[in-house]
């Protein structure tokens, strides 16, 4: 009896999402499985159909590493997906530590220090773990802020706030696909991911795809609710002494719109933080 692995289903997704034509392969009339058949990846990695078949019904777990990269080449993956694939038939004492929620006070201070920048600290399940002020102000229409993947999926201010919001979708999954890859028995990783699927048939179908990516630089189209539209660029940082927490930093162009909207909420904050000291005086 087969049973399902991270390996073997990572391995019938992508190759369920390719097209013979993707790889070079005829295609003649009608087919009866989607993507390609087993057989197709076998011959195209140079291996038996009967070994590629025991890796994805779960009967052959530890493929060497050629192997490995002979059905990466024939699944077309890129570096970053042919990294995953390495990682899930990884042993598991080779894999991280477990990850704690804990955010050093000298990231929190150097978050602190940057007034025009919000800053935050993922986990690996997407749980912000830390925010600077500036942080809290630009997620402040959102009903809980502990989960970006909530933000995105459950939250109804995720479709206006996230204004390509298909594209933050896809990202958010990948990152945890990416997580689940570095410990796929991580068990707030698969809480995260077993509540979203229950709550989101769109997160459900994007995950069912095992597509991976991590994040990278690149630019953001947001809407806050109260200064309007913001176009970023953001940069996420691994953080040394604990590489299972990123750091994420939005940045505007200087004397842009998007500087200038910075520029109201952090003194928006800063009348908050001062009201709210003040009343802690008088009490």
């Amino acid at each position: 009896m087969s049973q399902s692995t991270p390996l073997g289903e990572f391995l019938r997704a992508r190759r369920e999402a390719l097209k013979p034509q993707d790889v070079g392969l005829p295609e003649y009339g009608r087919r009866r499985v989607k993507g390609l058949r087993r057989e197709e990846v076998a011959m195209l990695a140079g291996m038996s159909s009967d070994y590629y078949v025991r890796l994805e019904q779960g009967r052959e777990s530890s493929p060497s590493p050629q192997v490995v990269e002979a059905v990466a080449r024939a699944l077309s993956l890129d570096e970053e997906a042919t990294e995953h694939l390495h990682r899930l038939i990884r042993p598991p004492v080779q894999r991280r530590a477990a990850a704690d929620d804990h955010v050093s006070p000298q990231l929190l201070q150097l978050m602190d220090s940057w007034p025009t920048s919000p800053a935050f600290v993922l986990g690996p399940a997407l749980d912000i773990l830390a925010a600077n002020t500036m942080a809290t102000a630009l997620h402040e229409g959102f009903a809980a802020t502990d989960n970006l993947a909530r933000m995105v999926f459950t939250d109804p201010a995720g479709r206006e706030f996230y204004r390509d919001w298909e594209r933050a979708a896809h990202s958010c999954v990948a990152e945890l696909r990416a997580a689940f890859g570095h410990d796929p028995e991580s068990a707030r990783v698969n809480q995260v991911v077993d509540e979203l699927c229950s709550a989101s048939p769109a997160f459900a179908e994007l995950w069912a795809r095992h597509e991976v990516k991590s994040k990278t630089q690149e630019g953001k189209h947001l809407r806050h609710p109260r200064v309007g539209d913001l176009h970023i660029q953001f940069s996420a940082f691994t953080v040394n002494g604990a590489p299972h927490q990123q750091l994420v930093v939005y940045q505007a162009q200087p004397a842009s719109a998007t500087a200038a909207a910075f520029e109201q909420l952090r003194a928006s904050a800063a009348r908050v933080t001062a009201r709210t000291l003040h009343h802690n005086d008088a009490i």
